[in-house]
């Protein structure tokens, strides 16, 4: 199981995902409100009860808020041995909240929206991480009210938010860069060499690694259970025919993906990002007009845009699936068998992957290297014990969409063992993290040229007080 601290961490909010460190210390989730005017604090011995840290727009950022988060990067590992340390992790981490508040009223400026679905999975995959470290669920819910969660929903709340805010702060990001919005920046092998000490200091010892090559072959349905899913969508089709505004209900009861409880609502979409059969008619609708059936890779779709915007479309959809069985998982695995002999035997892999890949699994076909610890369990087991250019044998992994296995072969393209990292190793890693900091750092300091901040909590001022 796994120390009390680290859950604590979790629970709190404490432990965030790797990111450009000033951006990303999400400093647990945030409610924040219109600016209105600072009344006068309470205090004992001269600290603030509350009050406002800082104010960024018409939202404020509130001395408590900063404490709390201060809390949960100390149960997170922040080391504070003195006055001075805790004064300076104040500072930082309201900096980082300044500036994680930037990132999202800008993302709301530009419009970018994160599914509630989306954000449902990740709460839910962060809950089932939490859970893993307790032997009960009773001995879970204690620990929430050690960390001050008055209940589970109050937790799963608190944790939307964040997620929520941190989806948004990558998306603004995302959509910027593709706008040509974001400059690159350049970094010379002097930076890099002095960030190497940092570098490992950070990250720690080098995990071993692997790297693979793979083709990922999906499980599909028989010519039968095709021609069932395409009479049931035809039968919604013509429903929809006869009451148009009832999309919203069908989708709900008969869609058959996650966008099931949302109404079948899909976001804000720019072309490229949904496999090219349902981009190409999804940029060809206008609002409000139902597309003829559409057949892709996951079923059969009806779409049906609901606002439009330069480059982005909003839209919804109904999905039906074509039905698998272990018939059709059997057909696969005896294709994947049928490439790793094709590919053994000198096969081109570039070849081989344009034809049997399943590009709308979205699994990359090169992963150049990554953690073994980190592998899923089926690649972890499958790779154990395999040699340099070694092309494994088929291997099944979960497709939880389809709600059956889907089959890759894969070769193996990198090992390296665990150690001590060289700048060698380092360089290519330190060089893209320098970079993406910059841009970062220029990215929100043009939104502070653009946008009024009022920092009202010094914590340097704090430091004569009775701490």
């Amino acid at each position: 199981m796994m120390p009390r601290i680290a859950v604590r961490a979790l629970v709190t909010g404490a432990a965030l995902a790797a990111a450009p460190s000033f951006v990303h210390a999400q400093t647990g989730a945030r409610t924040t409100g219109a600016a209105k005017p600072p009344a006068a604090s309470d205090s004992v011995k001269g600290l603030p009860l509350d009050g406002i840290a800082a104010i960024i727009g018409d939202q404020v950022i509130l001395v408590s808020e900063v404490m709390t988060a201060v809390n949960q990067a100390r149960a997170g590992g922040a080391k504070v041995e003195s006055a001075k340390d805790l004064a300076r992790l104040e500072k930082d981490v309201l900096d980082q909240m300044i500036d994680a508040e930037l990132l999202v009223q800008k993302a709301k400026d530009e419009k970018v929206e994160v599914a509630d679905a989306e954000i449902a999975s990740a709460v839910d995959e962060r809950e089932k991480k939490i859970r893993g470290g307790f032997k009960s669920d009773a001995e879970f819910r204690a620990a929430l009210k050690e960390a001050g969660m008055g209940s589970l929903e109050e937790w799963r709340k608190l944790e939307s938010d964040q997620v929520k805010r941190s989806k948004l702060q990558q998306g603004v990001m995302q959509k910027l860069q593709r706008d040509g919005k974001v400059t690159s920046v350049n970094v010379s092998e002097a930076e890099i060499a002095e960030a190497f000490s940092v570098f490992k200091l950070r990250v720690g010892p080098k995990e071993a690694r692997v790297g693979v090559r793979q083709i990922v072959v999906a499980t599909k349905p028989s010519d039968d259970s095709k021609k069932r899913a395409k009479a049931k969508i035809d039968s919604l089709y013509a429903e929809l025919m006869k009451r148009p505004e009832d999309f919203e209900l069908i989708a709900k009861r008969e869609s058959m993906d996650g966008t099931r409880e949302l109404g079948g609502d899909l976001g804000w979409n720019r072309r490229g990002r949904m496999v090219p059969e349902f981009d190409r008619v999804m940029f060809s609708l206008n609002p409000g007009v139902l597309s003829p059936v559409v057949e892709t890779a996951f079923g059969f779709h009806i779409i049906r845009v609901d606002r439009v915007q330069p480059a982005e479309v909003k839209a919804r959809h109904i999905l039906i699936r074509p039905q698998l069985d272990s018939a059709d998982e059997r057909r696969a695995k005896l294709l994947a068998d049928s490439i790793a002999v094709a590919w053994r035997a000198g096969g081109s892999f570039d070849s081989l992957s344009v034809k049997f890949h399943d590009n709308a699994s979205g699994e990359d076909k090169t992963i150049p290297e990554f953690p073994r610890s980190e592998l899923p369990e089926p690649y972890r087991n499958a790779l154990e014990g395999k040699t340099l250019n070694e092309i494994v044998d088929a291997f099944a992994v979960p497709d939880p969409a389809a709600g059956v296995n889907k089959f890759v072969v894969a070769q193996v393209t990198f090992l390296d063992d665990a150690g001590e990292w060289t700048l060698a190793e380092a360089r290519d890693r330190i060089r893209e993290q320098l970079s993406e900091e910059r841009k970062m750092r220029r990215l929100i300091d043009n939104l502070k040229k653009k946008t009024y901040v009022s920092v009202r909590y010094d914590p340097d001022k704090q430091l004569g007080s009775d701490r």
